[in-house]
């Protein structure tokens, strides 16, 4: 069996983040999607983020839904091929209506900056150097 990871994001604006990742280069498949949820296809065949509307959210869980602008639970790191692919998903974030949290870190063997997404979920964006 093929593994893969699927996390599940609650979104206030399915339109509104579907456009935002849309505008970062990620896809969406719609055979897994529908009027609540949208299958963000992150990483080729093997890591996906379901977004779901927060009202379909709750419906999954028993306790009540953090709002991640307020608080976080976890920061969502994607690694890139180059420093360059880095500052480009960061540029396109910021243009889609995200925000950056810091400055990027340039530590050498390994270069990282983070975004803030519509609803306020974290994501790191990381290049490590071939030899680091």
């Amino acid at each position: 069996m093929n593994k893969q990871i699927i996390f599940n994001l609650a979104v206030k604006d399915l339109d509104k983040s579907r456009a935002f990742f849309t505008a970062l280069g990620f896809g969406f498949n719609e055979q897994w999607s529908g009027e609540c949820t949208a299958y963000m296809n992150i990483v080729d065949d093997t890591i996906h983020a379901m977004l779901m509307t927060e009202e379909f959210f709750r419906s999954l869980i028993d306790k009540p839904l953090a709002q991640a602008k307020e608080a976080n639970e976890v920061i969502i790191c994607l690694s890139c091929e180059s420093r360059e692919k880095v500052d480009s998903l960061i540029a396109k974030a910021v243009a889609a209506g995200g925000r950056t949290p810091h400055p990027p870190e340039d530590h050498g063997f390994m270069y990282d900056q983070g975004f803030e997404d519509l609803d306020g979920h974290l994501w790191n964006l990381v290049w490590v150097a071939p030899q680091g």
